[in-house]
C-alpha cells in the first residue's frame, strides 16, 4: 500500500509539471499570436491613413480645379451680360431707325404700312400664280407626253411579245364521199334521210353537181361540226338510215361536248389560270365555236389575256388578275343566245354567280363600259380587248352582221310557246321549226308561221325573202321484245 501511494504521488508530481509546460507553451504562442495581430492592425491603420491622406490630397485638388472654373465663368458671365446690353441698345437704335423708315415711306408712299403689306402679297401672289401656272402646263404637257411614250412602249412591247394568227371563219363545211352513189344513199327514200339530218343538226345539207362532196352550211359552227362528224361517222359506218342518223348525232354531241370542255382546260393551261368553276370552263370551250366579226372568240379571248397581263406586270399592277379577266372577257357571248341582254353584263352576272373576285367581274362588265370601272386592271382589258380587235384582218364586219341576222331569226321563232327546236339554214332564207304536237296543232303552226312572218318583217331588215317552215310530227315507237 505505501508503494501504490508512492507511486501515485510521483504520477502527480510528473502530471504537475507536464502541465505547467504546457501553459508555458500555450502563453508563449498566445503572446505570439498576440504580436502578430498587433502588427497586422498596426500595419492596417497605417494603410487606411496612407489612403485618407491620399483622397484629401485628391480632394484639395479639385476644389482648386473648381476654384478657377468659377472664377472663369464669373468672367464669362460678365463679358455675356456685357454684350446683352450692347446687343439691347442696338436692338432699340435698330427699332428707332425702323421706325423712322416706316414713317419716311407711309409718307413717300401715301400708303401705311398694313396697305402697304397688302399691296405686296397682292404683287406677289400674282407673280406667283403666273409663274406656278406656267410650271404647272410645263408639268402637264411632259407628263402627257411622257405618259403617251410609255402607253405605247407598253403597248408594243405587249404586242411583241404575243403574236396570234387570225383565220376567218367559214359558213361551210366540205364532207368528201367515197363515191358518188353515197349521195343517193344520204338523200334516202323520198329525201327522208337529208331531211332527218337536217332537222336533227339545224344545218343545210347541199349536194349538187360537185363530184364526190357534199356541203354543209350553217352559220353555227357547233352544229356544223355535229354535222360533220355525223354524216362522216355514218358514211364510215355504211347504214344510212333515220334511226341510224338520230343515233349518231346524239354521239356527235356527246363528243362535241367533251371537246368543249377539254378546248377550255386547254386554254386555261396555256395561259396559265387555274381554280376556275366548271361552268365557266365549258363556257370557254364554246367560245371556240363562236365568232366576233369574223374573229374566233377564244382566241381572241386568249389573245386580250397575254395582252393585259403583259401591261398589268409593267405597270406593276395585279397581272394575274388582269390576265384571269382578259381571258374571261367574253364568256358573255357563250350564252347571249338564251339569256337577254349586253354580252358583258351577261358575262360578269356569271363570273359573280361562280365565285370570281370583284376585281376580274368588273373587268369583264365594264370592258364595253356597261358598268362604271374602278380598277386599273378593268382599263387594261378594255383596252387589251381593242388592240386584238383592231389587228388589221382581224375582224370582218360583214359575217358578224350576217350571223347576228341569223341569231335574230331563231330568236324571234324561239319566244312562241310549243317551240321545240329551230334551225336557219339555206344561208338565212329558211326557218324550220320543229313544234311540239301535244301543245300545238295543224291550226296553230299555221297560225304560228303567219305570226313568225310578220314579226320578222316588222323587226329585222333583210335581203330577198325568208321561207317560214313550221313542222309538226307525231311518232309512236313501241319495242318488241
Amino acid at each position: 500500500m505505501a508503494e501504490d501511494e508512492e507511486n501515485r504521488k510521483v504520477l502527480f508530481e510528473n502530471t504537475k509539471k507536464e502541465a505547467e509546460a504546457l501553459k508555458k507553451e500555450l502563453l508563449i504562442e498566445a503572446k505570439e499570436d498576440a504580436h502578430k495581430l498587433r502588427l497586422e492592425v498596426e500595419k492596417e491603420s497605417r494603410d487606411r491613413r496612407n489612403e485618407i491622406q491620399r483622397l484629401e490630397r485628391r480632394l484639395l485638388q479639385k476644389e482648386e480645379a473648381l476654384d478657377k472654373k468659377t472664377e472663369t465663368l464669373e468672367k464669362k458671365e460678365q463679358e455675356v451680360n456685357s454684350r446683352i446690353c450692347e446687343i439691347d441698345e442696338l436692338e432699340q437704335n435698330v427699332r428707332e431707325i425702323d421706325t423712322k423708315k416706316r414713317q419716311e415711306l407711309e409718307i413717300i408712299s401715301k400708303m401705311n404700312s398694313e396697305e402697304a403689306k397688302a399691296f405686296l402679297l397682292s404683287e406677289v401672289k400674282k407673280e406667283i400664280t403666273y409663274e406656278s401656272a406656267i410650271l404647272i402646263k410645263e408639268f402637264e404637257n411632259k407628263v402627257k407626253e411622257e405618259s403617251a411614250n410609255r402607253a405605247r412602249e407598253i403597248i408594243t412591247g405587249a404586242i411583241q411579245r404575243y403574236a396570234a394568227d387570225h383565220v376567218s371563219e367559214s359558213t361551210v363545211h366540205v364532207v368528201a364521199l367515197p363515191n358518188d352513189e353515197m349521195k343517193g344513199r344520204i338523200i334516202g327514200r323520198e329525201g327522208r334521210n337529208i331531211r332527218t339530218l337536217e332537222m336533227l343538226t339545224g344545218v343545210d345539207l347541199i349536194i349538187d353537181d360537185t363530184p364526190e362532196a357534199v356541203v354543209l352550211s350553217s352559220f353555227d359552227p357547233i352544229r356544223r361540226e355535229i354535222a360533220k362528224i355525223s354524216l362522216e361517222r355514218l358514211i364510215l359506218d355504211g347504214r344510212i338510215h333515220p334511226t341510224k342518223i338520230e343515233e349518231m348525232v346524239e354521239r356527235a354531241k356527246r363528243d362535241i361536248d367533251n371537246e368543249i370542255k377539254e378546248t377550255g382546260e386547254q386554254a386555261l393551261f396555256d395561259t396559265g389560270i387555274n381554280g376556275v368553276h366548271i361552268e365557266i370552263v365549258k363556257l370557254l370551250g364554246r367560245l371556240k365555236y363562236r365568232t366576233s366579226y369574223g374573229q374566233n372568240v377564244l382566241k381572241h379571248s386568249i389573245e386580250v389575256a397575254y395582252l393585259a397581263g403583259t401591261m398589268a406586270l409593267e405597270l406593276g399592277l395585279d397581272a394575274n388578275v388582269a390576265k384571269r379577266a382578259g381571258l374571261l372577257h367574253d364568256i358573255g357571248k357563250a350564252l347571249d343566245h338564251e339569256i337577254e341582254g349586253p354580252h358583258a353584263v351577261i358575262g360578269y352576272e356569271f363570273a359573280k354567280r361562280y365565285n370570281e373576285s370583284d376585281a376580274v367581274a368588273e373587268a369583264i362588265g365594264a370592258h364595253h363600259e356597261d358598268i362604271p370601272m374602278t380598277r386599273l386592271e378593268s382599263v387594261l382589258v378594255q383596252a387589251a380587248d381593242a388592240i386584238s380587235a383592231a389587228r388589221p384582218g382581224a375582224r370582218r364586219e360583214t359575217l358578224h352582221a350576217y350571223i347576228k341576222r341569223l341569231n335574230q331569226l331563231e330568236s324571234i321563232a324561239n319566244s312562241y310557246e310549243g317551240v321545240e327546236k329551230s334551225y336557219v339554214i339555206q344561208a338565212g332564207r329558211e326557218i324550220r321549226i320543229i313544234v311540239k304536237p301535244d301543245i300545238i296543232d295543224d291550226l296553230g303552226a299555221t297560225c304560228m308561221a303567219r305570226d313568225i312572218v310578220k314579226r320578222i318583217e316588222k323587226e329585222l331588215e333583210f335581203p330577198g325573202q325568208i321561207k317560214i317552215n313550221v313542222i309538226r310530227e307525231t311518232r309512236a315507237i313501241e319495242f318488241a321484245k
